[in-house]
């Protein structure tokens, strides 16, 4: 069996828009998210189509660039893409309906919202489909380590980041006890540090660990 590649072995490139084009299936739509496992804060969701015509050379997972690059490719793209959303879900909605469909609704409202509509799309590990609740026609792909492989969703993973990152930073002096802008509001240490002394704010994932722990009443020692 042949051995699956890491995520920084791929190489993200144009190849599969490619050959879906060449199938007439047009326009193509990457989609991907940020603040999954984000202790605080909302959940990014981004759509986009990307204009063959005008390509972005250097698109990459965002994961793997730095802040300042992701800021000079989101603002790249907002200016020649085609078409994209970007959808942000309250820390109280992904904990209302988990993270994972939250993450499969957002990016479907993003989707939607794109103006030409896809012909396909292109998800980052996402199957858009519920089975129970059918009701998404626009025929898709949910792709492995999507994000490192095509640049639709790499496009769509920068804005997600950029604006989520955006968000943490207005969080953070909101609430400057947590180190948002430092951790973005994932498990670090001085953001577990912070939840034990202070407890969550209001923008915390209620239905995360360890977050769960913190809320719990804290009773009294008996005295002796």
């Amino acid at each position: 069996m042949p051995r699956l590649r890491e995520p920084r072995e791929l190489k993200c490139s144009s190849r599969l828009e490619s050959c879906l084009l060449r199938r007439g299936l047009k326009p193509v739509a990457g989609t991907d998210e940020a603040g999954r496992g984000s202790l605080l804060g909302p959940l990014y969701v981004a759509a986009v189509i990307l204009d063959p015509a005008r390509p972005i050379p250097g698109l990459n997972d965002s994961k793997k660039l730095s802040s300042q690059t992701r800021s000079r490719f989101a603002a790249e793209i907002r200016e020649k893409a085609l078409a994209y959303q970007v959808v942000a879900v309250p820390a109280r909605e992904v904990d209302e309906l988990n993270v994972y469909e939250a993450t499969r609704q957002a990016m479907i409202r993003a989707l939607l919202a794109l103006d030409p509509h896809p012909e396909f799309v292109l998800a980052d590990a996402m199957p858009l489909q519920n089975g129970r609740k059918p009701g998404f026609s626009i025929p898709y792909w949910p792709l492995i380590h999507g994000d490192a492989r095509s640049v639709s969703i790499a496009a769509a993973s920068i804005l997600a980041k950029v604006g989520r990152d955006e968000n943490l930073d207005q969080l953070d002096r909101q609430y400057p006890k947590y180190g948002l802008a430092r951790n973005k509001g994932y498990g670090t240490r001085d953001h577990l540090e912070a939840l034990a002394r202070y407890g969550p704010c209001p923008e915390h994932r209620r239905t995360y660990q360890p977050v769960k722990d913190f809320l719990a009443p804290r009773l009294p020692f008996a005295s002796a």
